[in-house]
């Protein structure tokens, strides 16, 4: 392994050290955050912020409370591969709602621990235990054990009745950016609680060929055109100071939400706005109808107060929407007339126009909501400030590159992403700067990808050359992209160009398309893609590079590679299954190579019904191309992946060698969708002397 994928693959991709997970407590007194210790330490500790007096605290170190740590619950090492959370140490923290003490999980234990002194205090849990959240003043915790809502003090608050309660389910965690399963009243007596039925679905299964005498393990997976987890939402008295009774729950009044939810089955949000009202997101099957509905926590009554409806599919919330303005007017998310842009609307009125793209609702700031929005090209992103009343925006960091932000109390975390690095600055009510010290390793290259539209479809493209590239070389072309739905690869962010600048500089002229489908575009865009995955990505992306290399006449068309994972693997194996006359070899990683056999939420929502429009899936499965494989091929699963499952790999390697069509499938005991630990850097120099072989 050379140095900057061994330096890759210490740091986590350059990640450990760099603080994450921030939140703002006391008045934006203090900001918690979580951090390694150095570049190559993976363990994450909880800190504090004093914005008062720029001091750093560390108050809980993973190692000290748990140092010899047994394996994750099941159902928290699920979670994190549904939100991509790799970090070892404390993953997350949940703080009370003063913002005085944080409460977290740590290899299946409970912790509390408070802003202001005194050493983390651990919380006596019924089991292995996940997902703590602290009630408002910080006196109880409610978490989840074994599939079971507890609060403490106290005890089991959810019956015992075969469900699983408190938690969120495959489809919800997964693709419709809900994580969570409970949440507590205003007042910390009552609970808001999911109660989630898999009894319906397919069960899943993995071994590891390694370790034959294991057994297996399974889960549940709501298969596309079969049935989904049957999810409720009930409203559950925790009995304060009362304990729970043999097998059954504490004492407390138990109401369920009412609302029809054989036809709007997804609940995408939900939420306490005040102790007499309840808010919740719900979607039909085919999520073209979304409702935000207003709920009676008494009666379980839901009421509507907005629907948004799209003949194709209604786009992902915009986070921070919907949500109540201090007028009582209701904020939600809505496209521009055409889909030329993503909007914010008050009581269903547009307030902002086609003239930008609104990604987040950051909070309010100076009596005007603080939003992330593009205003020029979709690689950045700026934020700022818009008047609710006039729709005048006002910027607060609109440089070049990727611009974030959190607010609280009058004080702002910003944090700003651009070639030269990542940089945070946090800015006081009363006028102060601080940063947050970053002791992640830096990142070797500076790269400023070339940025273009291409085509009549404005493509967002990005072109990568060696360092050392001598105007007139010829150069192999490596195909870099995603190319999915609801993911954006051409950004301006720095962390995505590091290992392409290294792809480049083994002597490759890299390319990255954001075809239509992808993200943070407009919403036409990436509608362009419903019901024709293989067609639109397919297309655009032989389209881009063609008119790349009419710009970039060093890019050697006739030696083409094209590599990816998840998605971006489904396009590589289809490029030289359907394209052999453009792409001369592929690598594909966890492609998922029969959409008849991926998620409910995801594939219905861009591909309808496998049994309404079956033509649509088998247009859009690759088991049938494996007889016209002409050029190499490498095949890549993880053989624990809980997300593309290995079978699709193995289904298209099975169906070449039923049609004697060699191919290499390379088969990682252990390895998971997401590929830490270094997994994608050795990965990458197999890649790498796979292309060098391929298009010499």
């Amino acid at each position: 392994m050379d140095d900057f994928l061994r330096l890759s693959a210490t740091t986590a991709r350059f990640t450990y050290g760099a603080p994450r997970a921030f939140a703002f407590g006391d008045d934006a007194r203090l900001l918690w955050f979580l951090r390694t210790t150095g570049p190559t330490d993976p363990f994450d500790s909880l800190w504090v912020l004093d914005t008062a007096t720029g001091a750093e605290s560390r108050l809980a170190d993973p190692r000290e409370l748990c140092p010899e740590p047994g394996p994750l619950p099941v159902a928290e090492r699920r979670l994190r591969q549904r939100i991509r959370l790799v970090a070892a140490g404390i993953g997350s923290y949940a703080l009370s709602g003063d913002g005085l003490r944080a409460v977290f999980a740590l290899y299946g234990r409970l912790f509390e621990v408070a802003a202001d002194g005194g050493a983390p205090k651990e919380i006596p849990a019924a089991g292995p235990a996940m997902d703590p959240r602290p009630n408002a003043d910080g006196s109880r915790t409610a978490y989840v054990a074994d599939d079971a809502l507890y609060v403490a003090p106290g005890g089991r608050v959810s019956p015992d009745d075969g469900a699983r309660w408190g938690v969120a389910e495959f489809a919800a965690a997964e693709e419709l950016h809900r994580a969570r399963g409970h949440w507590w009243s205003p007042d910390g007596v009552t609970l808001l609680a999911a109660r989630v039925d898999e009894a319906a679905l397919q069960r899943r299964y993995f071994t590891d060929p390694a370790h034959p005498e294991l057994p297996a393990e399974d889960f549940a997976y709501p298969v596309a055109g079969g049935p989904n987890a049957d999810v409720q939402l009930w409203v559950l008295g925790t009995g304060e100071g009362a304990s729970a009774s043999e097998g059954g729950a504490a004492e407390g009044t138990r109401v369920r939400l009412d609302w029809d939810a054989a036809t709007y089955p997804y609940v995408s949000d939900a939420g306490w706005e005040s102790a007499e009202e309840i808010l919740l997101t719900v979607q039909d099957r085919l999520q073209q109808t979304v409702l935000l509905l207003s709920a009676d926590p008494a009666t379980g009554r839901t009421r509507e107060l907005s629907r948004t409806t799209h003949p194709q599919w209604v786009d992902p919330l915009v986070p921070g929407t919907p949500a109540r303005l201090a007028d009582g007017r209701m904020l939600t998310a809505a496209d521009t007339p055409g889909g030329a842009a993503r909007a914010l609307a008050v009581d269903g009125e547009l307030l902002t126009g086609d003239g930008i793209q609104v990604r987040r609702v950051a909070g309010v700031h100076e009596d005007r909501l603080l939003i992330e929005a593009a205003l020029r090209d979709p690689s950045e992103q700026q934020v700022l400030l818009l008047d609710p009343a006039t729709g005048e925006l006002t910027p607060v960091a609109d440089g070049p590159g990727v611009h974030t932000v959190s607010a609280s109390a009058g004080t702002l975390l910003l944090t700003s992403a651009d070639a030269d690095g990542v940089r945070r600055l946090v800015r006081t009510a009363d006028g102060r700067e601080l940063v947050p010290a970053d002791l992640s390793e830096p990142m070797p290259y500076r790269v400023v990808p070339i940025l273009e539209r291409v085509t009549e479809h404005g493509i967002p493209t990005a072109l990568v050359l060696p360092r050392d590239h001598v105007p007139g070389r010829r150069l192999p072309v490596l195909m870099d992209s995603y190319g999915g739905p609801c993911a954006q690869d051409v950004s301006a962010e720095p962390r995505r160009w590091q290992a392409r600048q290294w792809w480049a500089d083994q002597g490759f002229a890299v390319v990255t398309v954001d075809n239509r489908g992808t993200a943070n575009v407009s919403p036409a865009h990436t509608h362009a893609m419903y019901r024709g995955f293989s067609d639109v990505t397919l297309d655009d992306q032989v389209a881009a590079l063609h008119a790349l290399a009419a710009r970039h006449g060093d890019l050697d068309l006739g030696r083409v590679g094209v590599r990816g994972w998840s998605y971006g693997g489904y396009l590589a194996a289809m490029a030289v299954l359907r394209r052999p006359d453009v792409f001369h070899a592929a690598a594909a990683g966890a492609p998922p190579t029969d959409f008849r056999y991926y998620d409910t939420a995801y594939t219905e929502r861009y591909l309808g019904l496998p049994q309404d429009h079956p033509e649509v899936y088998e247009r859009d499965s690759l088991i049938a191309d494996a007889p016209g494989l002409s050029r190499p091929l490498l095949l890549i699963t993880g053989l624990a992946d809980d997300n593309v499952h290995p079978s699709h790999t193995l289904r298209l390697s099975q169906a070449l060698t039923d049609a004697g069509r060699p191919h290499q499938l390379l088969a990682l005991p252990g390895v998971t969708h997401m590929l830490p630990g270094g997994n994608r850097e050795k990965l990458m120099a197999l890649e790498l002397e796979f292309f060098r072989r391929e298009l010499a």
